[in-house]
Order: C-alpha cells, then sequence, then structure tokens
C-alpha cells in the first residue's frame, strides 16, 4: 500500500484561503468595535435622555405646587406615570430633600428610601450614574427641585441597562447582517480572482513557480540560439544572452522598441511583420541568422516570439562548397578535354604520324604547364590561385574570358593569420561569380581580376581585390542597394537571390576594410575591396593599382576563354 503525500496548495488556493480569512477578520474585528461602540454610545444617550427628563420634571411649576401641598403623592405619582409614558423612560422617582420617595412604578415602594447616590443633588448638582436599585441596573440622573430659593425635593429618571442593551442588540443584528453580506461578497470576489490566477499560474504553488523561474532563468542563458520576445507594442520583452550576441545589441534593451535597437531595415521589418516568418534569412552587423517568428495571440495580440538561429559559418561553408563543386566540375571538364586529347594523340599513333603525336601532346602540356605559372606568378597565395584556377574553367564553360592581372603581386605567406582563406574565398569567390553573370550575355564577355598589396611603412598596407566585368554595369542611383541582402538584377529561383554580395560587404566590414562599385573603363561594373593588413603586409610585394590590368592570357584547343 502506497501513502500519497498531499500535493501542496497551489498559490491560488493559498491566496484564497489567506483572503478569506483576512476578509473574515476585518470584518468580525470591525463589528465587534462596532457593537461596542454603540453600547457605549447608547448608554450616554440614555444618559442625556434621563438627564433632560429630569431637568424638565424639577422646572415644572406644577411638580413644586404639588409638593407644597399636604399629600404630594395624590397629585405626583399619575404625573409621573405620564411622563415615563410619553417620554419612554423606565422610571421617574419624585423624592423629598431626605431621599424618601413621594413617586415610583412601583407604588409599594412609595414612602421607603431611594436607592441610590443623592449627596450631590442635595448640595444643588445634577448628575447621572449607573446604579443597581429595586428595578435592576439603571442610568438615571438625579437633578434638584428648587422653589423660592430652596430645595424642596429631588428627582430622578433612568433607563434600564436591560433597555440599553436591547438597543444595542437590534443594532448589532443589523450589523451582524452587513458584516456577514460583505464577508459573503469579499468571498466570492477573492474566488473569482484567484480562479482566474489559478488558470494563470496552471494551478501551481510558490514552490513549482519559483522552480520553474530558476529554469527559465537557466535555459535562457544556456542556449546558444537567440531567443526574443517582444510584446504587443514591438518593444523587447525579453533577449537572452545568445540573442544579444547575435544581434550586436548591447546594455538592457528590455522595454526598448525593435525600431531602436539599430537592426538592418529588412531584420527590423521581420521582426515587426504580423504574419510567421519561417527560416527566412537575414544578415545582421556580422552574422548570416535564420528568423523565424511565431505571434502570441489570446483573442488580442499580444506579443511575439522571435528565435534567432546563427548559419554564418554554415553559409561560409556552403561558398567553401560552391567553390570546391566548381573545382570538381572544372576538373571534370578537363579531364573531357583531356579525354578528347589522349584519342588525338592514340589516333595520330595509329596512322603512323608519331612525330605529330608527340609535337602535338607536348604543345598542350607546355600550354597547361604555362598558365599555371602565370596564375601562380600574379597570384602566390594558394587559395586565391586555387580559386582562380577553378573560376577559370568554370567561365570558361560558360564562354567567358577570365584575365588575371600580373602588374601586382601577392605573394605567398604574405597574407597575417587574422585575414583567414574562408573569408578570401567568401569575397572573391562572390565578386567572380556575380562577375561572370553579368558579362556572360556581353560582347565580349570578359571578367578582369586584380590581387595586389598597396601601401607601405608605419600606415600598415591593404589587399586589394578587384573584380572588372563588361555586362550591363550597376546604376549609380542602385551602387548602395546591391550590397543589401535580397537586391538582384537576376530572375530569383528557389534558393533566392541577392546574398552573395552582402556577405561580401558583411566579411569585408568584419576586418575593417571597404567595399565600392563603379563603372568600369570601357563599360560595366568594377568591384573593389580593400581590407587592411597592418605592419604584416608591409613588406609584399604591392604597388599602386594598375591602370589597366595586364592579362595572362592564353588559348588551347576547344577553350573559349584565358586565365
Amino acid at each position: 500500500m502506497h501513502l500519497r503525500v498531499p500535493r501542496p496548495r497551489s498559490l491560488a488556493g493559498q491566496l484564497f484561503a489567506m483572503q478569506a480569512v483576512l476578509i473574515a477578520v476585518v470584518v468580525v474585528g470591525y463589528a465587534l468595535f462596532t457593537y461596542l461602540s454603540d453600547r457605549g454610545q447608547a448608554e450616554e444617550a440614555a444618559g442625556r435622555q434621563a438627564r433632560a427628563v429630569s431637568l424638565a420634571i424639577a422646572d415644572s411649576p406644577s411638580v413644586a405646587q404639588a409638593i407644597r401641598t399636604p399629600d404630594p403623592t395624590a397629585r405626583l405619582q399619575p404625573y409621573a406615570v405620564r411622563v415615563m409614558q410619553d417620554t419612554d423612560v423606565d422610571f421617574v422617582t419624585i423624592m423629598d430633600p431626605s431621599g424618601i420617595r413621594w413617586t415610583h412604578p412601583e407604588p409599594k415602594q412609595i414612602g421607603h428610601p431611594f436607592q441610590g447616590h443623592i449627596e450631590r443633588a442635595q448640595r444643588g448638582e445634577t448628575f447621572t450614574e449607573t446604579y443597581t436599585g429595586t428595578l435592576g441596573p439603571s442610568v438615571r440622573a438625579v437633578t434638584p427641585i428648587v422653589d423660592g430659593g430652596r430645595i424642596v425635593g429631588l428627582v430622578s429618571a433612568g433607563i434600564k441597562v436591560e433597555e440599553i442593551s436591547k438597543r444595542a442588540q437590534e443594532q448589532l443584528t443589523a450589523l451582524t447582517g452587513v458584516a456577514a453580506g460583505a464577508l459573503l461578497l469579499g468571498a466570492v470576489g477573492t474566488y473569482v480572482i484567484n480562479a482566474r490566477l489559478r488558470r494563470h499560474t496552471h494551478g501551481m504553488n510558490a514552490d513549482e513557480l519559483s522552480r520553474m523561474h530558476d529554469y527559465h532563468q537557466a535555459a535562457l542563458h544556456a542556449v546558444r540560439e537567440g531567443l526574443l520576445m517582444l510584446d504587443g507594442q514591438y518593444r523587447v520583452a525579453l533577449i537572452n544572452d545568445g540573442g544579444r550576441e547575435l544581434l550586436g545589441v548591447r546594455g538592457d534593451v528590455v522595454g526598448t522598441s525593435v525600431v531602436d535597437l539599430g537592426l538592418p531595415a529588412r531584420l527590423t521589418g521581420a521582426l515587426l511583420a504580423s504574419e510567421p516568418r519561417v527560416d527566412e534569412v537575414h544578415l545582421a552587423a556580422e552574422r548570416v541568422l535564420v528568423v523565424n517568428t511565431s505571434p502570441v495571440s489570446g483573442g488580442e495580440r499580444r506579443g511575439t516570439v522571435v528565435t534567432l538561429r546563427d548559419v554564418t559559418e554554415l553559409q561560409s561553408l556552403t561558398g567553401e562548397l560552391n567553390s570546391e563543386r566548381g573545382f570538381t566540375q572544372a576538373l571534370r571538364s578537363q579531364a573531357h578535354e583531356a579525354a578528347n586529347r589522349l584519342h588525338t594523340v592514340v589516333s595520330l599513333i595509329e596512322l603512323g604520324r608519331a612525330e605529330e603525336a608527340v609535337e602535338f601532346a607536348t604543345a598542350e602540356l607546355e600550354l597547361a604547364q604555362a598558365l599555371t605559372d602565370q596564375v601562380v606568378a600574379a597570384v602566390g597565395e594558394p587559395v586565391l590561385a586555387a580559386l582562380l584556377l577553378g573560376k577559370t574553367a568554370q567561365a570558361n564553360e560558360r564562354g567567358v574570358e577570365l584575365v588575371v592581372s600580373q602588374d601586382g603581386r601577392l605573394d605567398d605567406g604574405l597574407l597575417p593569420p587574422s585575414l583567414p582563406a574562408r573569408d578570401l574565398v567568401t569575397i572573391l569567390g562572390n565578386l567572380v561569380d556575380n562577375a561572370v553573370d553579368a558579362a556572360q550575355s556581353a560582347v565580349p564577355s570578359r571578367v578582369t581580376v586584380a590581387a595586389y598589396t598597396e601601401g607601405t611603412g608605419t600606415d600598415g598596407s591593404e589587399l586589394v581585390l578587384r573584380v572588372s566585368d563588361t555586362g550591363a554595369g550597376v546604376d549609380p542611383a542602385h551602387a548602395d542597394l546591391v550590397f543589401q541582402r535580397g537586391y538582384s538584377t537576376k530572375p530569383a529561383d528557389e534558393g533566392g537571390r541577392g546574398l552573395g554580395l552582402a556577405l561580401v560587404r558583411q566579411a569585408v566590414r568584419r576586418h575593417g576594410g571597404t567595399l565600392t562599385v563603379a563603372e568600369a573603363e570601357g563599360g560595366g561594373a568594377r568591384f573593389e575591396a580593400r581590407l587592411p593588413l597592418g605592419d604584416a603586409g608591409g613588406g609584399g610585394g604591392g604597388g599602386a593599382a594598375p591602370a589597366a590590368p595586364a592579362a595572362v592570357t592564353g588559348s588551347r584547343p576547344g577553350s573559349g576563354g584565358a586565365v
């Protein structure tokens, strides 16, 4: 048999119990205070009433006249009874100066001494007191009857304490009804409020809410993905450490509008959108982000939950993969072309033309080696050289001539470790791809690439990567738009367009460089990226940028371009 440990009462239940007890204590305390206060006020009112009645009797001329008669009781007793009936007092006792009663509600008490204090009245003073007499406890007033300047009698009027209690009891009954109604109303209101609170807290108690808050905080700081929560007015309600890092925001931004975070316009527009966004790619200051938004609604818009994933490395790896695919395609093309040449050599040998076969094969080998040597001589940096060789083959397949300038020189080992090969592939690869796309439909179809260092001394040097094409060029009015994510003059495909140049600008900015676009000589566009190398590049074989880059050209059978 298992004993079930009772579950702690929920927070809403605890609050309901506390509020119910509090309301009950307040109402009961107020009722008790009011009862005691009303009882005291009733006693004071009874004393004032008795005093007023006794003074009225003492000032009555008929009373003084009756006292002067041989039998005062005969006239005063009926008078006292009428006064008791008219003034709602319990007794009226008229006595001689020594305290012997002339009147009494009980006739058998007439002629007996008055039970109570009369000394102050005998001295001419009117006073009130609570005293237990023949009728029980009562609040009474005693006052002298003065005739001709001397005290000829005393009068006392009083109300029994029992009657005072009845009056207070009537008030207490009404007060109890009001208190019960207040308690019931308070209980109902407390129940309604706590039922709503129970729905909001899902019936959890304080310890469970505290643990959930701790887990919530730990999870927010532990996950690498960015989490951003916006309220109904698109202000930041919550942001975790990952979100701060991915968006590049600093300081306390809770309560700040999304518009004031300084984010790119397209990213800001995605966060302000009322409809959900699923796996949208956006550029932040230094990162490529995948953004998902989900509105929070409960009959009305309450806010938006935004998740952010960093795909900067993934995008860079995608660029490298595209380059590797280009290399593969270039090797496939060269293998196909080599097979054709090999068949030509074999056919010449079979025809008995051995000398012509040797001459043909030797010329092809010398031309391929010369082209490779010329590229390496112009760009000794191995990553860039390999990239340009692969891009040359791709351009040739598309009928575009790729020209590499030899006026400048970029030796191996010149680039510092702070400029990784991945960023060079991103920058130069995307610039060449865009230039080839632009030049493909032009006549002549040519792309010119120049890579060199410029500047020496304490000011440091710069790596210059310049790519020119013979395409339609860039409208000066759109010179800045071409670097924004999503802008493209080419038709969209499934993967979208307009990300390449935006990634180039992002990589250039990350290294503190500049990226510009201008009109190339003879038409087309000229993109130029300048990356600071510091003193590490000062000893490179740099020089001024060539005005018209000399091309390393060459031709071979079946090729449509040159290196």
